[in-house]
């Protein structure tokens, strides 16, 4: 396989991986910059294909220097052209060629391959323009029909004065909560999955995370850790409107709000801390990238966080 077909491959598998893959994946990579990657991936085979015709020597046949080199004396019209699989290739012979088409072991023989069609790398990219568009078409098929976008209007506003109802217990006060559809606020392009501003009345949560969020509070149903990843953004950003402000301090009371949030949406007890302490176990795998929003030693069953220092259940 060519690397310019591995590269095609990559890029198919990266977007089936991105629609079929974890939420975090959507999260953090923008698909529209694997869009613009492959874009000007096609554009750079174009030109170097371009460039690399028009390198060449016009001429590909024999010259004078060839024959008084190589001891060819017959006319450069007098080669042979042969096919070789897809591509046309001269035969310069001191012989006649035997009739079904092979060269004697004795004959000289050298190639001389013609320069490339032009078409070919024109016809390559505007066959890459019509796989990008394709993968295109798929993206915002699957979105319209699967993602927070495809609810109804009034379904969506239904959700969103539930999750602002529940970050208002949080809060300690009324809040708004907006799904940031645009992105202008949440996102890849901002790194984070909610924001909120501190001791203030309104927060933004990313589409995904409204959606893990739906799902569990009207249609019942559990992704794993996606689940428990939307209740710990929402709690955490409900901390921020209360008025907290260091992100692993927020993130632990996050978690541990987590449980009774996530039973309020429709989680058993049980199912409800399991999943904050899933989310707990990976908040320490987290990266230097995110090293802000791990939380504490204190953040511990007892520790100076626990918000229940009478319970032996944590969080």
């Amino acid at each position: 396989m060519s690397p310019w077909v591995a590269v095609r491959v990559a890029l198919v598998l990266f977007v089936l991986a991105w629609i079929l893959g974890p939420s975090e994946l959507r999260s953090f990579v923008p698909l529209l910059l694997v869009f613009l990657v492959a874009l000007a991936l096609e554009a750079q085979f174009l030109v170097g294909a371009l460039r690399s015709r028009s390198a060449r020597l016009p001429d590909r046949r024999p010259q004078e220097v060839d024959r008084d080199r190589y001891g060819f004396e017959r006319e450069p019209e007098e080669l042979v052209v042969v096919e070789d699989g897809d591509a046309e290739v001269w035969l310069a012979v001191s012989d006649e060629p035997e009739p079904d088409g092979e060269v004697d072991e004795g004959d000289d023989v050298e190639l001389y391959e013609p320069e490339p069609r032009r078409a070919a790398p024109v016809r390559r990219f505007l066959v890459g323009l019509g796989l990008i568009a394709a993968l295109v078409a798929t993206i915002w098929v699957v979105e319209s029909r699967t993602g927070w976008d495809s609810l109804e209007r009034e379904t969506r506003i239904e959700a969103t004065d539930r999750f602002a109802d529940e970050a208002s217990q949080i809060a300690g006060k009324p809040v708004t909560i907006f799904c940031d559809e645009s992105g202008d606020f949440v996102g890849a392009v901002q790194h984070a999955d909610g924001v909120a501003v501190v001791g203030g009345d309104l927060a933004y949560l990313t589409p995904e995370r409204c959606l893990d969020l739906y799902r569990l509070a009207f249609e019942g149903e559990v992704t794993g850790s996606r689940t428990g990843r939307a209740i710990a953004v929402l709690a955490h950003e409900a901390w921020h409107l209360r008025g907290e402000r260091v992100e692993g301090t927020t993130e632990c009371y996050a978690l541990q709000s987590g449980v009774e949030l996530g039973r309020r949406l429709g989680l058993s007890e049980d199912r409800a801390r399991q999943l904050m302490r899933q989310q707990l176990t990976e908040n320490a795998l987290r990266g230097v990238g995110s090293f802000e929003y791990r939380v504490p030693p204190e953040c511990r069953d007892g520790g100076r966080l626990d918000l229940h220092p009478g319970d032996s259940s944590f969080p």
